[in-house]
């Protein structure tokens, strides 16, 4: 729950791609490497009362009867965890300061259901606001934030939401930084759910912070506003990965104001943004729509891929658009075509603009559990209006890879160019960019360095690549400001990177990284910061004569702007 008055201005879905990947252009200076806890390394998955039952309808006969269908429905078994009771559960403070449960409502006490919620294999969750009040006018946690906490702790509370309503001049990072050190305290391990509905930016400081954060305003069970999240959100991708989660609000699924294909939409776009599963109905009188939607094990393990990378737009046609996200499997791409249109739309996913080699891939159908057989460079789907096809597109082996994930280092490097089998065209070659020769290369420290990061003095003077806890045994490193060129005389379709700044200089630095193919800029990153982890890069190259790297310092910073193009490589034809 949030403010009710809050106003979703509906905007078109059309984002070219320097738009997909845009991160804001001023960054807080408060940005912090992610919660290293153990706590929520996949996306949370559970049910909230907020969305079907509000404040008048929660109660503990309510929130039990949810833990036994959650149970005995499958979701348990298919990845569902937390059932958590939202706003208006309290009702005062004792004259201790101690947080009072309503004894109308919760006759039993929170031990005693957090008790009944545990006893069906389940996690238990509960609602506080970071300002004086709630958004229903209870009792807010400022002040009494570790107090709060122990409370919760004893009661055996596993998950935590907290709101921001009545916070009028308190800084955000501030306060939930004091209530993130309070759970700490407790000694349980508690998920942090921080919900300023996207102010104060919390995807700058949410990460050191807690385990998931609202990017956008309160979503509602309506289809412009759910577009107007999808858009919101996607454009946070480069914050979000294990431990920490963008929000963009919990599941209106089976809630009656949508179509089953907005549904489908619905929880087939929170999977590919590596979203938070926190369903919203009424657990207990589910269709078989509603269940097969929220059950679909395919889906929900997109959604729980433990690599944790969300997805980027990487075509949009004015309309129908092509989502992909990397997986730890690093054969494999889960791709998303989405139709946010009025009419039925052929919508084609290609190889080369999610990061494959031409060759035969498998293409699985998420929503069918059916495989649709081997394509060679593309597949094509007929998508219904308002609907989204999820597939999962696997190539025969990691070498027909056209760039490695995150992490590459620690999974077998696809070799410079593919085995001439069946697998891959050996028309294609795959090379790395630091073993190709620049026309131009300019750091201002030092060279630009081949497979080592930047050392400021001289050749050779770096170290492994890496970025965040990702290592890399090739690619470029530099520092800002750069600019390093390659003749490609046409011949290349695509351009593969990790993105981002060297471990080296730990949480410090600001940079942002831009592609340009033949002068026109096709790839903007945005300011990224030291500690962040690092950014997927996927453009289509087709016809560019010259290739063109740029790193600039955000700031005033550039004492650290050790930036890494890792794993920097491209699919060209074969001399």
């Amino acid at each position: 729950m949030a403010r009710n008055a809050r106003i979703l201005l509906v905007a078109s879905l059309t984002l070219a791609l320097a738009t997909i990947c845009y991160i804001p252009s001023q960054l807080s200076s408060r940005s912090a490497l992610a919660l290293d806890d153990g706590v929520a390394r996949t996306p949370p998955m559970g049910w909230n009362s907020w969305n079907r039952f509000g404040c008048g309808g929660v109660d503990e006969w309510t929130i039990e009867r949810a833990a036994d269908a959650m149970a005995s429905s499958g979701m348990r078994e298919a990845g569902y965890q937390y059932v958590v009771i939202d706003d208006c559960w309290q009702i005062a403070r004792d004259a201790q300061g101690a947080i009072v449960p309503d004894p109308q409502r919760f006759p039993s006490g929170m031990a005693a259901l957090a008790s009944y919620v545990h006893a069906r294999g389940l996690k238990f969750g509960i609602y506080t606001d970071a300002g004086r009040k709630t958004c229903a006018g209870r009792p807010g946690s400022l002040g009494h934030e570790r107090q709060d906490a122990a409370t919760y702790a004893s009661w055996g509370v596993d998950y935590v939401k907290v709101d921001w309503c009545y916070s009028d001049g308190l800084d955000a990072a501030t306060q939930y930084g004091v209530f993130r050190d309070a759970l700490a305290a407790t000694g349980r391990p508690i998920v942090l759910s921080i919900c300023t509905w996207g102010e104060q930016s919390p995807w700058d400081w949410g990460p050191g912070a807690g385990h998931l954060w609202r990017t956008t305003g309160d979503i509602s069970d309506r289809w412009p506003v759910l577009l107007q999240i999808i858009r919101e959100n996607v454009v946070r991708a480069y914050a979000g990965g294990p431990g920490h989660w963008n929000d963009p609000d919990m599941l209106e699924i089976g809630n009656g104001g949508m179509t089953d294909a907005e549904y489908r939409t619905h929880f087939g776009l929170w999977a590919m943004m590596a979203a938070p599963l926190i369903a919203g109905n009424d657990l207990t009188r589910m269709s078989e729509a509603t269940r097969a939607i929220l059950l679909n094990r395919e889906v929900i393990a997109i959604d729980q891929d433990p690599r944790g990378t969300p997805a980027l737009i990487v075509r949009d046609d004015g309309g129908p658009q092509v989502w992909s996200r990397p997986l730890a499997d690093p054969r494999a791409r889960a791709v998303a075509l989405f139709n946010p249109t009025d009419r039925p739309a052929q919508i084609t996913v290609r190889w080369s603009e999610i990061g494959l080699a031409p060759g035969d891939a498998a293409v699985r159908d998420l929503w069918a559990y059916a495989d649709r057989g081997a394509a060679a460079d593309s597949y094509t789907a007929l998508v219904e209006p308002h609907g989204t096809a999820m597939l999962r597109i696997t190539s025969p082996d990691v070498s027909a890879a056209a760039v490695p994930p995150p992490g590459a280092a620690a999974a077998p490097e696809p070799p410079a160019s593919p085995p001439s089998d069946a697998t891959a065209s050996p028309a294609v070659v795959y090379p790395y960019l630091s073993d190709l020769a620049p026309t131009f290369a300019s750091s201002f420290f030092g060279p630009a360095e081949r497979d080592m990061s930047n050392g400021e003095a001289a050749a050779g003077d770096g170290r492994p690549i890496a970025i965040a806890g990702a290592s890399y045994a090739k690619g470029l490193g530099v520092h800002a400001p750069s600019d390093i060129r390659y003749d490609l005389g046409g011949r290349c379709t695509a351009f593969a990177a990790d993105v981002g700044l060297d471990a080296e200089v730990g949480a410090n630095g600001a940079a942002a990284f831009q592609v340009l193919a033949d002068g026109a800029l096709i790839y903007d990153s945005g300011v990224l910061t030291g500690g962040m982890p690092p950014v997927p890069v996927y453009l289509d190259i087709a016809g560019a004569r010259e290739l063109r790297l740029v790193v600039s310092p955000a700031g005033d910073s550039s004492d650290y702007t050790h930036a890494d193009w890792a794993g920097a490589r491209v699919a060209c034809a074969a001399q």
